[in-house]
């Protein structure tokens, strides 16, 4: 789920810089990207302390 918000971040950032979508849509990917990267380092984290 991470590696598509980011490749959705990075395809939206691309096309914020083409002109062909708001800048407004940048925001929300870099939310969503950023939260799900969060909270995949937040279980990895978990994980290793369980161990």
């Amino acid at each position: 789920m991470t590696v598509l918000l980011v490749w959705n971040f990075v395809f939206t950032l691309l096309n914020v810089l083409r002109g062909l979508v708001p800048a407004v849509t940048l925001f929300s990917s870099f939310i969503y990207a950023f939260g799900c990267f969060s909270v995949m380092v937040f279980f990895f984290v978990f994980y290793r302390a369980q161990r």
